[in-house]
């Protein structure tokens, strides 16, 4: 089996608190909606939703979507 190292690749992303609705407008532009108070991204995987502490990711095409913290944290880190 062959392996694999995912390339490097920086990302913006922004936090989502549950009060900071204008960031993730600003953010997202016209690909967000709030249903329910919370963002919701529309996915090649379907509607995804993001909630409190999920990191708000801009992928490489422009797209968004949600991120659990954990996974965030276990995938990327700040750089300068």
């Amino acid at each position: 089996m062959a392996k694999y190292r995912k390339k490097p690749v920086v990302i913006e992303a922004v936090q989502w608190t549950g009060n900071n609705p204008e960031a993730i407008s600003e953010f997202c532009g016209d690909f967000v909606s709030w249903p329910e108070g919370n963002p919701q991204f529309a996915t090649l995987e379907g509607d995804l939703y993001a909630r409190e502490g999920d990191w708000i990711i801009k992928g490489v095409k422009g797209e968004f979507y949600p991120c659990k913290p954990d996974i965030f944290a276990a995938t990327y880190e700040a750089v300068e």
